[in-house]
């Protein structure tokens, strides 16, 4: 077993849920167990440690490896720490045919070990960077409202590059879409279920836009592509109206998810789609209800620290993902950032997610290539 794969195992056996996704005071919830153990073991292998509290018991940890000479750089690695729910088998590690099971094994667990074992590897050789300082931040909350990033980018923390820690098979990714969450109502007017001609029934008018949104409207934004994120996309994903069936619904209001383009913002997308929907004569309040704005990623990937990651990992072009992350948020903070790390997002969130191991040691050892050719 190599350490890397020790790392993360112990990492998988430390619960770490979102509190977003479990009741109060749930044995399993928050990052804090996750984070006082990669404190200890940071601070083993020399590196300097400190913990940003965000949140009641909930805290960014920092491990820095300092340069000997003076710092011209700054490399940010961050990986987030919490993981989505899981049975109580899912916090068992299990190595099976060249994987290891367990949640959070790819999202992120596997980046954090990666990632801390490539720093570390650094500390203890005699081969690193003479003027580049490299921070290890572990991120609590991005599941939920990316509060640990949101943090660090609020406190003046600087970076010259940040690698986002998400399971992008050892691809460099500049660019990903936002994540908008609207609500739309539709009004109408309550009568009797024997006289709905005395009333107007919300629900139709709301199906109306329903069938709108899933068909024209989605269908026009298949016509507007980003050369690496393709299309904007919309999804109805809940539903609520009227209280009894002798009653026409006076209201019905649906929830949907609109992933976001480069450029784009919430102000643009609610303008659209109030002109879209009154071009078709049907209407609705609409009104964001997101906790924090999500918005999309792009970085140049001219700037030179990213193409001189793009050819450590021997990648001719960055690509892009459809998923948001904390790297759009570090990026507004005013770091380039770009996302990196083991696995394949298709294991994220799975009852059995796993990563495999040879392309958990492969991230480690391509993140030491890259920290060694720097300055």
């Amino acid at each position: 077993m190599t350490r890397t794969e020790k790392l993360l195992a112990e990492l998988i056996a430390l619960p770490s849920v979102n509190p977003a996704f479990l009741p109060p005071r749930h044995p399993s919830a928050g990052e804090k167990r996750v984070a006082d153990f990669l404190a200890a073991t940071a601070a083993r292998a020399g590196l300097e440690v400190e913990f940003q509290k965000i949140l009641p018991g909930r805290s960014n940890v920092l491990a820095r490896l300092r340069p000997p000479g003076k710092i011209r750089q700054t490399i940010l690695l961050a990986p987030h720490l919490d993981t989505v729910g899981a049975d109580g088998t899912g916090f068992i590690p299990q190595r099976r045919h060249g994987r290891l099971h367990g949640r959070g094994a790819c999202d992120t667990k596997g980046s954090v070990a990666a990632m801390l074992s490539a720093l570390m590897e650094l500390a203890v050789g005699k081969n690193r960077p003479q003027h580049t300082e490299i921070i290890f931040a572990g991120l609590i909350d991005e599941e939920h409202a990316q509060a640990g990033s949101r943090a660090l980018a609020d406190s003046g923390f600087k970076a010259d590059l940040a690698i986002v820690g998400e399971p992008t098979k050892l691809q460099v990714v500049t660019a990903h879409k936002g994540c908008l969450w609207l609500r739309l109502e539709a009004r109408g007017r309550a009568a009797h279920g024997a006289t709905p001609h005395l009333g107007k029934n919300a629900i139709h008018e709301m199906a109306r836009i329903v069938d709108f949104l899933e068909t024209d409207y989605a269908a026009g934004l298949k016509r507007r592509k980003h050369k690496l994120l393709g299309y904007g996309t919309v999804n109805v994903g809940k539903i609520s109206g009227g209280t009894q069936p002798n009653i026409v619904p006076d209201a019905c209001v649906i929830e949907i998810d609109r992933r976001t383009l480069p450029g784009e913002t919430e102000k643009s997308v609610v303008r659209e789609i109030t002109a879209r929907l009154r071009a078709k004569k049907l209407s609705a309040e609409i009104s964001s209800f997101k906790l924090a704005p999500a918005v999309p990623l792009e970085t140049d990937a001219r700037l030179p620290l990213v193409k001189q990651f793009l050819r450590t990992a021997n990648q001719t072009r960055p690509v892009g993902v459809d998923y948001f992350c904390d790297a759009a948020v570090l990026a507004a903070g005013g770091m380039p950032s770009v996302v990196f790390g083991p696995g394949d997002i298709a294991q994220a969130h799975t009852a059995d997610e796993w990563i495999s191991l040879a392309e958990l040691e492969r991230g480690k050892d391509l993140l030491v290539r890259f920290f060694r050719s720097l300055p």
